[in-house]
């Protein structure tokens, strides 16, 4: 029999794909199933805590393929479920739905359970070791990280840390499109400033060129390389020499830039590098080997100089034959390359590092060219590798009802770091993921700056920095030992009431939600289940302010505070760990 397995069983501290194995590997056993044939069973915690413990629609699921009513299906599971001594009960509600309710101790063990593997708290072997290339932020190296950038560098950043928590092994990389026109601005651009670094005050920046600030100390580090030496050089003697400074210098003020968020890549790949080194000419022959090429008229790129195309032969890729719209221009007529095939051939070179899996983290204005690239990788890796694209839509800064868009350091856009020198790094990034990527953003400077619950990160931290408070003022009086060999001791039966049960509940989704997050590529799901965890342990914590008998810590009762500060502890972990695959700090106290 074909078996279904969720989760690595030495753990065990999944607890809902645990039980849905459990019922999955009855409902194949009784019925004779294969696991396609249960693939659309939904297994649940259902939206009323009193139906039970778990839901799930097998029956109902099951009744067309069977040919039987959906009851009769459901009384059959719930006779094999019944036998296994976790179960406290099952129930058919409706037309074959089944409610399941575990015994308490399941619950309460859990909480041991995490205490004693902490960090390992919701690691999965979803993704097996295999390799897999996350290429994010990848902005051109013409001036400083932006808002624009920053979200797509946190989301693919979070992305990273989740899916090398399930298993994969994961590069992070950032492609430098470090040749063409733009980097010829760069380098005029940085002339400019290099002139004014020697005193040449009459000098004035071309319009076309980039005007910031953040070029005038590229200008200083020529002028301490080369003196005056330039100043009376030809520009196709100064151009190169320009661009390399130029280059190494933007990618380190990038580099420190991503460093305030806690971001360092794996790989940097240079454009200019695949071009140099003839890897790019190598792939465009491997492609007319292949008949993939072909000489055609096309209609021009949007802002493209139409004498350039109009009624000229270019050389085509045959995107259309991989699900493209329309076949794309690799070669101009004139020799030169467009910026497509560059990108092509990298994506063969991710290939040839064996990359099987690739996911690019693109900002909204690259949306139109997903269908391009996807199929060229199909085209040069024979459809044995696959690329997902994960677009993240604008962010839109405001001040309260006041929107943001100068900065005073470019006098155009806000940069990254203006974002983290006010806000901190640990609301930057929290904020980045609160809504799904391909969703708008709205970044309110004065909601991550407020202490309130209306704060999501402040409000999450502020769990984690009570907990540590609690656990820090039982050692300080010594009520008993509060290290974690010593939680592992307390009576976990005496977790008892249904809020400590509900509350266990909500820990225990924990590794779920992180599943969930690698599965769909969905961080934001993380960002809002430590919100909603944070908010279910204040109110736990509020119940001993309305009733003695629901405090975390009584003096009177010395057992009962102990099991409670182990499922608290247990809450802390979790949250950290939420935190730390967030790029955030878990504070122990707020600053």
């Amino acid at each position: 029999m074909e078996r279904i397995s969720w989760i690595s069983q030495a753990i065990n501290m999944n607890i809902v794909n645990y039980y849905r194995e459990v019922i999955s590997n009855i409902v194949l056993d009784e019925f004779s199933l294969k696991i396609d044939d249960i693939k659309n069973i939904s297994f649940e915690f259902p939206k009323e805590s009193d139906l039970g413990d778990f839901s799930t629609n097998a029956a109902m699921v099951l009744a067309g393929k069977l040919k039987k009513p959906p009851n009769e299906i459901a009384e059959s599971i719930i006779h094999s479920i019944s036998k296994n001594p976790d179960i406290e009960n099952v129930n058919i509600a409706g037309k074959g739905f089944i409610n399941i309710k575990i015994k308490r101790k399941v619950w309460q063990n859990l909480v041991h359970k995490i205490i004693q593997n902490k960090s390992s708290y919701g690691d999965a072997d979803l993704g097996n070791k295999e390799k897999i290339n996350i290429e994010y932020v990848s902005a051109n190296p013409t001036g400083p990280l932006h808002v624009g950038h920053t979200r797509g560098a946190v989301f693919g950043d979070t992305l990273s840390n989740i899916l090398n928590k399930v298993g994969y092994d994961v590069c992070r990389e950032y492609y430098v499109n470090d040749a063409g026109e733009q980097i010829d601005k760069l380098a005029k651009s940085s002339f400019v400033r290099y002139q004014e670094s020697c005193g040449i005050n009459s000098v004035t920046i071309p319009e076309g060129l980039y005007p910031g600030d953040y070029l005038i100390p590229v200008g200083d580090k020529i002028k301490e390389i080369y003196g005056h030496d330039l100043l009376d050089k030809e520009e196709s003697f100064w151009l190169p020499l320009v661009k390399k400074i130029s280059i190494d210098e933007m990618l380190n003020i990038i580099k420190k830039d991503l460093k305030f968020l806690n971001i360092e890549h794996d790989v940097f790949t240079s454009e200019f590098d695949l071009l140099n080194d003839g890897f790019v000419e190598k792939i465009f022959k491997e492609l007319n080997d292949k008949d993939l090429l072909y000489e055609g008229e096309t209609s021009p790129p949007k802002g493209s100089d139409l004498k350039e195309w109009v009624k000229k032969k270019h050389i085509l890729f045959k995107s259309k034959n991989f699900g493209d719209d329309e076949d794309r221009v690799v070669r101009k007529h004139d020799g030169s390359w467009t910026y497509f095939m560059p990108d092509i051939a990298y994506h063969k070179n991710k290939s040839i590092r064996g990359f099987k899996k690739m996911i690019n983290v693109w900002g909204a204005d690259h949306s139109g060219y997903i269908s391009r690239v996807t199929s060229a990788v199909n085209a040069v890796t024979d459809n044995k590798a696959s690329l997902e694209v994960k677009v993240c839509q604008l962010v839109r800064l405001t001040r309260g009802s006041e929107v943001v868009k100068m900065s005073k350091r470019s006098g155009s856009f806000i940069t990254l770091k203006e974002m983290v020198d006010e806000v901190g790094r640990d609301a930057v990034r929290f904020m980045m993921v609160t809504r799904k990527n391909d969703a708008p953003l709205d970044f309110d400077y004065e909601l991550v700056k407020e202490q309130t619950k209306d704060n999501p990160i402040f409000y999450i931290q502020y769990a984690h920095a009570r907990i540590c408070s609690v656990i820090r003022k039982v050692s300080e009086e010594k009520l008993f030992d509060i290290d974690d060999k010593y939680l592992l001791k307390s009576e976990i039966n005496l977790l008892d009431k249904n809020d400590d049960i509900e509350l266990i509940k909500i820990v225990s989704n924990f590794p779920r939600i992180i599943e969930q997050s690698a599965l769909y590529r969905e961080p934001h799901r993380l960002a809002f289940y430590l919100k909603d965890l944070a908010s279910s342990f204040h109110s736990y914590w509020n119940l001993g302010n309305e009733n003695a008998d629901f405090k975390v810590i009584n003096k009177d009762d010395i057992e009962t505070s102990r099991a409670r500060l182990s499922l608290i502890r247990s809450v802390g972990i979790t949250i950290s760990e939420g935190l730390s695959l967030l790029g955030i700090e878990a504070l122990e106290e707020l600053r």
